[in-house]
């Protein structure tokens, strides 16, 4: 298993190499330029979306746009906020929490590009169905000569959303925080707790995922919110009591940033791991969740890629940066043995009494984890159903099901590496395809705008 780690591992760093953070972040300040920035000017038109003023029950579509949100989110929200933060701190220093910035901040951009084309560039699955995501704008947008880049996102897109990570590290908290301290579980044997607790997880799963595309959109649209300020209101208590110190610590990650003192990689390492990091929490350019804002009940794309430019903003810029700040001034990035999720319930730990923060990070964790497996599976199945056929695609939830388990034995370098890599072939085909039919949505935005002003 540690030969395949270090494998593993060597394949993700050579994906996710110069050009990849190129394509990623200069292809979203791209973005911001020719559409004269515009996407950020209409957050509040965004709102007014979410709120519902422009749904109509009869437009095409599975969801409505604050399902597509929530749905979005509920995979974007999750252990990259938690445990993929702590893991670049980790890895990186702080300065790699900036670079996290920087791919929210131009992935607001990508992501009304990319989510735009979603709905512009739907196509119907072997079934009939209306489907939308990278692999139908490829087919769709650009025509049977760039099939095969649609089928290298859809293969890659089986790989980037396994549950592997989620469950991995769901079960690393509930082991080390509440059935070990209870003595409910031995710390010298945590495979037996592993298996049996992703057995559980697995059921968990298996209680949404068989009931469809819309049961998703119902359960989410219904946790995300919750599972969102119940954190925020978490990192706020801890960030209270920290107050006079936040300012300097937010100067630390900008000045750290372009140290590159953290890591053997320089400023390049510091940059790698931010924009990888970045990249796993709101997956702006990675192309997943194009295929939940594909599935918006709508008939206008460019409304749609206005709902989906609030993703980075909520997802990196509100909650990792919160949970950035909480490592930060608790101290516990410093402490050596701690990783991933472990380090985040750690300082909450700190500051709250008695086992309760790590109680409530285990809660939170839970909640986070389960609705991005939700997701993931939908995606994976879209994927699948894409190669193979959609009336084929039913059998995937038993795969995925079974997949769950196997997260919770692997160790945790494997899973990231193995999700990086994923995400690394995924951004390919979804960057290049939005590169290439940018003219389009542009062309959408200027007439929308116009009615809209």
């Amino acid at each position: 298993m540690d030969l395949i780690t270090q494998w593993l591992q060597a394949l993700a760093s050579f994906l996710w190499g110069l050009p990849l953070i190129f394509l990623l972040v200069g292809g979203g300040l791209y973005f911001a330029i020719i559409s004269r920035f515009q996407p950020y000017r209409y957050f509040g038109h965004a709102i007014a979306i979410l709120a519902g003023r422009y749904d109509k029950k009869d437009d095409p579509g599975d969801l409505s746009h604050l399902q597509a949100l929530t749905s979005a989110l509920s995979g974007t929200l999750g252990m990259g906020n938690i445990a993929g933060v702590a893991l670049a701190i980790g890895m990186g220093g702080p300065g790699a929490v900036f670079w996290m910035w920087v791919t929210a901040v131009v992935g607001v951009a990508t992501k009304f590009f990319t989510c735009t084309l979603s709905v512009m560039y739907r196509g119907k699955d072997s079934r009939g169905d209306i489907q939308g995501g990278p692999m139908y704008i490829i087919r769709e947008g650009l025509g049977p000569r760039w099939h095969w880049l649609a089928t290298m996102f859809a293969a890659a897109a089986l790989i980037g959303t396994l549950p592997v990570v989620q469950v991995n590290q769901l079960t690393q908290v509930m082991r080390d925080v509440v059935f070990v301290p209870a003595g409910l579980a031995n710390p010298d044997e945590p495979f037996v707790f592993n298996f049996l607790f992703g057995l559980f997880a697995a059921a968990l799963v298996a209680s949404v995922i068989f009931g469809g595309v819309k049961r998703l959109g119902y359960v989410t649209a219904r946790l995300v919110p919750f599972m969102v300020g119940l954190y925020l209101v978490m990192t706020f208590f801890v960030l209270v009591q920290h107050l006079p110190v936040l300012p300097s610590h937010l100067m630390f990650i900008v000045s750290d940033a372009f140290s590159g003192q953290a890591v053997a990689g320089g400023l390049a390492g510091v940059m790698t791991i931010g924009v990888m990091r970045g990249a796993f929490s709101n997956e702006a350019g990675i192309g997943s969740e194009v295929m939940a804002h594909g599935a918006a009940k709508t008939t206008e794309p460019v409304r749609e890629g206005l709902v989906a430019m609030m993703g980075p903003v909520i997802d990196t810029l509100v909650v990792c940066t919160c949970t950035a700040l909480v490592i930060l001034v608790t101290g516990v990035w410093q402490t050596d043995g701690l990783d991933g999720v472990s380090m985040t319930a750690m300082a909450f730990s700190q500051v709250f009494p008695g086992n309760m923060g790590g109680w409530l990070i285990a809660f939170v964790v839970l909640i986070f984890a389960s609705s991005t497996m939700f997701t993931f599976w939908y995606y994976g199945a879209k994927s699948l159903g894409f190669l193979i056929g959609a009336e084929r695609q039913d059998s995937y939830k038993y795969y995925y099901t079974g997949l769950v388990v196997v997260g919770a034995i692997i160790p945790l370098e494997a899973v990231f590496a193995i999700i990086d890599s994923g995400f690394a072939l995924m951004a390919i085909p979804t960057m290049t395809a939005t590169l290439l039919l940018s003219g389009k949505v542009t062309a959408a935005a200027r007439e929308y705008f116009k009615r809209h002003a």
